[in-house]
């Protein structure tokens, strides 16, 4: 069993390494869900589901989204390009509508005038 005669209960192959799944190219918990190595689509991501409360950061989630896509295409081993267009939609998209607000409030101040 073993070559060691001093140690009779050690193993005489080498044990494999069991922290990291096999199959997982990213070798994370998250399987590859969340692009840590992209934070600027990442936080695009966070900034466009918090831009549909606060409108402004829509702004700030666009340009990071695509930055976040520029980063992907100059090194594709990268993940996040999900990320970044639903920062850069959601951006726009709140973008719009905050737009669309402050123009009918505009709109029913100079009615009142």
């Amino acid at each position: 069993m073993s070559n060691d005669p001093k140690n009779p209960y050690r193993a005489t192959n080498r044990p494999v390494n069991v922290s990291r799944p096999s199959g997982s190219g990213d070798g994370d918990a998250t399987g590859g869900l969340i692009p840590y190595k992209n934070p600027k689509a990442l936080i695009a991501y966070y900034l466009g589901i918090g831009s549909l409360l606060i409108f402004p950061l829509g702004f700030v989630s666009i340009v990071l989204g695509f930055m976040g896509l520029a980063d992907r295409k100059r090194n594709p081993v990268i993940k996040g390009s999900a990320h970044a267009w639903i920062g850069i939609v959601l951006g726009g998209l709140s973008l719009l509508c905050g737009l669309g607000l402050t123009i009918m409030i505009i709109g029913g101040i100079m009615s009142n005038v």
